[in-house]
């Protein structure tokens, strides 16, 4: 899904770097693993560091869709939130779960190494956050 140059807002950029810097994080945390000779860590570290990737963007598109259903019943009453922003939320953590079960079976990554990789995510939150507080995004136009 690309955004038009006129839809990039500072909250959009703001959720790019977190999901690129989640991605660099879990890099750096598997090159580092793979330097200290632990190869099935550092390929646990960088799955799990995509899986929170992938998780991130996930949370993003539900979050999404259950602002545009709000927006769309505005006047109404009784808002109803879809059924699939539901199955979207569940989904999303079995597919995770799922994902990690068949990779520390069948790849033997320690499963703790995937955990650890999935936690990329907070860092990069932080790192994204830190950016925004020192550099607002009204000083960058």
């Amino acid at each position: 899904m690309q955004d038009s140059p006129v839809s990039v807002t500072p909250a959009r950029q703001t959720e790019r770097r977190i999901a690129w810097l989640t991605l660099f994080f879990g890099a750096v945390a598997g090159a580092t693993a793979a330097v200290l000779r632990q190869p099935l860590w550092a390929g646990g570290l960088m799955v799990g560091a995509v899986l929170g990737w992938f998780n991130f963007r996930w949370l993003r598109q539900g979050m999404n869709a259950l602002v545009a259903a709000s927006q769309a019943q505005a006047g109404l009453p009784r808002a109803r939130v879809p059924i699939g922003a539901y199955f979207r939320v569940l989904f999303r953590y079995a597919l995770i779960a799922g994902t990690v079960y068949v990779i520390f079976e069948l790849l033997k990554f320690p499963l703790v190494s995937m955990v650890v990789g999935l936690c990329a995510l907070g860092p990069a939150a932080i790192a994204a956050s830190v950016y925004e507080i020192a550099r607002p995004a009204m000083l960058r136009k």
